[in-house]
């Protein structure tokens, strides 16, 4: 029987929703549960979560400087731990859980997030790229229980080493909350209200794309949720005139918190650009989390979430994050309403 599962993370924890959701099943079981992430400067407290949390507090923030330090104490932090499970999440974990897992023989679960050595941040950085997929060539074929977010990405692995993962999908949790008031954030409530939430709203998810398509369509009011490296050029971006009071942005918040200021949203935006294989395999947590609070949703052609959208009626799909497109998508929304 597993008694002491540790489960291990690049993120601050407290916005993972994937990892929480794991811990809660594997807890359901009796496991005594140990997660172990890294402490942002912007990072919420961990209030509420019920297992024991390690955040390492890192002098490098990114980069390879932050990955070699964070994976030498996570090392280290596993040899130390007498776990019976070990549950690695996204490859920048896999390499010192895979090394405890064999030396001490015990089991380890890879969640792979994400086609971690096709995201953006990897593009143009052929050393970087080279590194990371030298690790995903040495421990995945070596792996025995593998999951991930979705088929698209799970055919990818498939293709290149012969190993499906089995796929767990990113549901949201049951919300049974309530919105929150336009009122409190000062929108009207005659305003179409959209909202575009998440912890990575970074170049590439179609921000600039969206203040572009709303700037000059007057009654639409937007919400930002989250972080990202797009946040700061959208800020500034919104001082321009005719746009800079109908954005309103709010930072990192828990999950039941985020969920009642999207629930009073009309419209949700997913709005990921193709030419990143790892945003083109994508299934962003945000859709289900539109879909949980009743939004129409409206995203760019992405497989996993045009799959989604299409096959629920919960919206509509765009061909690129082009701010006309995205401009008479809204519109259409206001004027079917």
């Amino acid at each position: 029987m597993v008694r002491r599962v540790l489960i291990s993370v690049t993120s601050d924890v407290v916005t993972d929703q994937r990892v929480l959701k794991v811990a809660a099943e594997i807890s359901a079981t009796g496991a005594d549960i140990t997660i172990i992430g890294r402490k942002l400067p912007w990072s919420l407290e961990c209030d509420g979560i019920p297992w024991k949390v390690t955040r390492y507090r890192m002098i490098f923030k990114k980069g390879f400087l932050f990955y070699k330090f964070f994976n030498i104490r996570l090392l280290f932090s596993l040899f130390r731990s007498g776990a019976d499970l070990l549950v690695s999440n996204d490859l920048d974990t896999l390499l010192p859980n895979f090394i405890v897992s064999r030396i001490r023989n015990i089991p380890l679960v890879f969640d792979a997030h994400e086609y971690f050595t096709g995201s953006p941040e990897l593009s143009g950085r052929p050393f970087v790229k080279y590194v990371w997929k030298m690790v995903e060539r040495m421990v995945v074929p070596r792996l025995k229980y593998f999951i991930t977010v979705n088929d698209s990405i799970a055919s990818l692995y498939e293709k290149e080493y012969g190993i499906k993962p089995v796929v767990v999908r990113n549901f949201s949790a049951n919300w049974p909350g309530n919105s929150s008031e336009r009122s409190e954030l000062g929108i009207s409530k005659d305003d179409i209200l959209c909202v575009i939430q998440g912890t990575g709203l970074n170049h590439g998810r179609g921000g600039m794309e969206l203040l572009d398509a709303i700037s000059d369509t007057d009654g639409i009011h937007l919400l930002v949720i989250g972080r990202g490296d797009q946040i700061g050029a959208m800020r500034e971006r919104i001082l321009e005139p005719g746009i800079i009071n109908r954005v309103t942005f709010l930072t990192v918040m828990p999950w039941n918190d985020m969920m009642s200021y999207t629930a009073m949203a009309d419209i949700g935006l997913s709005l990921d650009m193709k030419g990143s294989v790892n945003y083109e395999n994508s299934l962003p947590n945000k859709i289900f989390d539109y879909m949980n609070a009743g939004l129409a949703v409206i995203a760019t052609d992405i497989k996993e979430v045009s799959a989604v959208v299409n096959s629920t009626g919960c919206g509509m799909i765009i061909s690129e994050p082009d701010p006309r497109l995205i401009r008479d998508a809204i519109i259409r929304f206001r004027d079917d309403r």
